[in-house]
């Protein structure tokens, strides 16, 4: 465990380190919220909507940051020098991979704050101390499903092309699965697609913790079975790429 939280904290100076990405993380969910929340009326002037828009976009936030730090950083890391050599030392991949996971869990918690900040400042939003602390661990379960896609990305492609791919699926799948505009005002045929996505579920499930409303029969069944589904395509890259680099 003493090793575990050393890599945790390595990982955790490595990324305040790099303002760049760490910032992104944490600012880009809040600006998403005011240009696509606080500057809608009908969230300005309704607590409901304001709390609802919020907690999708902290969802969003944490989801982003998941999948970019894991997808991007590991195959940022898996072409140094440095990494190889760490890999190598006999402590075994429980420590490396568990600093990973506990560094990638705190930049997805701050990046929260920021989102509650505006959601306090500039909306109506509301939420009772116990439906804040139950929509935390609600919030954290719905996001492996993107720690297991940033795993599975980071461990199967290089740097170059893990950076357009995670664009490509985090930011479509956002706004399919209403992250960004409520399901609502999507047309008929395109509900079912939402649905059947991990952005939509979790959405649903983290809404039903924090306001108190029914996520729907769907919502769970998705949630599980992409968290299965990517989990098992993370086992595979990652037992795929240490089998090639370290047999």
């Amino acid at each position: 465990m003493t090793l575990l939280l050393h890599h945790a904290r390595f990982r955790f100076l490595e990324s305040i380190r790099e303002p760049v990405a760490t910032v992104s993380s944490l600012l880009f969910p809040a600006l998403f919220m005011v240009m696509f929340s606080v500057a809608s009326s009908a969230v300005r002037d309704s607590a409901e909507h304001a709390t609802a828009s919020a907690g999708q976009m902290a969802f969003f936030a944490l989801a982003s940051a998941f999948a970019f730090n894991l997808g991007i950083g590991v195959a940022v890391d898996r072409d140094k020098p440095w990494e190889l050599y760490v890999r190598a030392l006999p402590v075994g991949a429980g420590a490396v991979l568990g600093g990973r996971l506990l560094n990638a869990a705190a930049i997805a918690v701050l990046s929260l704050v920021p989102v509650a900040l505006v959601a306090g400042l500039l909306t109506e939003a509301h939420a009772t101390p116990p439906r804040l602390v139950a929509a935390l661990p609600v919030l954290l379960g719905c996001g492996l499903p993107f720690v297991f896609l940033g795993l599975a990305i980071g461990h199967s492609l290089p740097m170059k092309a893990a950076i357009p791919v995670v664009q490509l699926i985090m930011l479509p799948g956002s706004f399919l699965g209403g992250l960004w505009m409520p399901p609502s005002a999507f047309p008929a045929w395109l509900d079912p697609v939402s649905q059947a996505l991990p952005t939509r579920a979790g959405r649903e499930l983290v809404l039903g913790a924090l306001t108190g409303t029914d996520p729907g029969p769907v919502a769970l069944p998705v949630a599980i079975g992409w968290t299965v589904l990517l989990g098992a395509l993370a086992v595979a890259a990652y037992r795929r790429d240490e089998g090639r680099r370290f047999r």
